[in-house]
C-alpha cells in the first residue's frame, strides 16, 4: 500500500550536508553566542547530523573558522577598480563597517587567518589594486591599507564594547553617570554629556564617518606627496 493509502506523508529531503552549509551554521551559533559557542557538537546538532560526519567537509575547528571569515569577507562590497579611490576606501569602509555590524564575532578573526579563502584575497587584491591605481606605490598601498584598517577594526571594537545600543540606552546610562558626578568635580566630562552624548540626535556610530574622512584626507598618492612635501619646503618647513 502506498504511503498516500496509509495517510503517511513522506519525510521532507534534508539538503545534502556540504562545506558550505557547515559554515553557515557555524556563522548563524556564531552571531547568535559569539565565537565560543562555535564547537562541532553544536554545528552538528542545528544541522541534525552526527559531529563525526562534519569532518567529511571540514578539517576541524580551524578550518570552519577559515571559511567563516572567508565567507564574512564575501560580504563586504568592492567598489568598482575604475572608482576614485577614495572613493572606493570610504564605500569600502561603510560596507566593512555594516558587515561586522551583522557579525559581532568576526573583527578579531579577519586578518587572523594563515589559510586565507578566495573572497579573502580577492578582497585583498582588489583593494591593494584600487590605489595602486590610484597612485600609491606598493608601500604605500601597504600603509594606506593597514591605517585604514587599523581605524576600521579599532572602532568596531570599540563601539561593540560601548554599554549601549541604543538612544534610550545612551540616557539612561549617561544620565545615571551624571547624576552620580560631583558637579564641580568634572566640568569636560559633564560639559560633553550634557552637550553632546544626551542630544536627541546622538549616535556614536556618527564618529566613524568623521575620522575615517580625517584619514582618507591625510593619506596621498606618491606623487602627490612628494608635491606636499616640496611646497612645505618652499614655505620654509624641513622635509619631515
Amino acid at each position: 500500500m502506498s504511503e498516500r493509502g496509509t495517510g503517511q506523508r513522506a519525510r521532507p529531503k534534508r539538503a545534502p550536508l556540504s562545506r558550505e552549509r557547515v559554515v553557515a551554521a557555524a556563522m548563524a551559533l556564531a552571531d547568535e553566542k559569539g565565537e565560543a559557542g562555535i564547537t562541532l557538537r553544536a554545528i552538528a546538532a542545528r544541522l541534525g547530523v552526527e559531529a563525526m560526519s562534519l569532518y567529511n567537509h571540514v578539517a576541524g575547528r580551524e578550518d570552519i573558522l577559515d571559511g567563516m571569515v572567508d565567507a564574512v569577507f564575501g560580504e563586504i562590497e568592492l567598489p568598482a577598480s575604475a572608482t576614485d579611490w577614495k572613493v572606493a576606501m570610504r564605500e569600502r569602509a561603510a560596507s566593512t563597517h555594516a558587515v561586522l555590524q551583522r557579525h559581532r564575532w568576526a573583527v578579531g578573526l579577519m586578518d587572523s587567518r594563515s589559510q586565507p579563502g578566495p573572497a579573502t584575497l580577492r578582497h585583498h587584491d582588489a583593494v591593494l589594486g584600487i590605489l595602486r591605481a590610484g597612485g600609491f606605490s606598493v608601500a604605500m598601498a601597504a600603509h594606506a591599507f593597514s591605517v585604514i584598517d587599523s581605524y576600521l577594526y579599532g572602532f568596531v571594537l570599540q563601539e561593540l564594547s560601548l554599554p549601549f545600543s541604543s538612544p534610550s540606552e545612551v540616557d539612561e546610562i549617561a544620565g545615571g553617570i551624571l547624576r552620580d558626578l560631583p558637579t564641580d568635580a568634572y566640568p569636560h566630562l559633564i560639559e560633553l554629556i550634557t552637550e553632546h552624548a544626551l542630544r536627541p540626535d546622538y549616535n556614536y556610530g556618527d564618529d566613524f564617518e568623521f575620522g575615517l574622512g580625517l584619514i582618507l584626507e591625510a593619506l596621498r598618492p606618491d606623487e602627490a606627496r612628494v608635491e606636499s612635501l616640496e611646497e612645505y619646503e618652499r614655505g620654509g618647513g624641513c622635509r619631515p
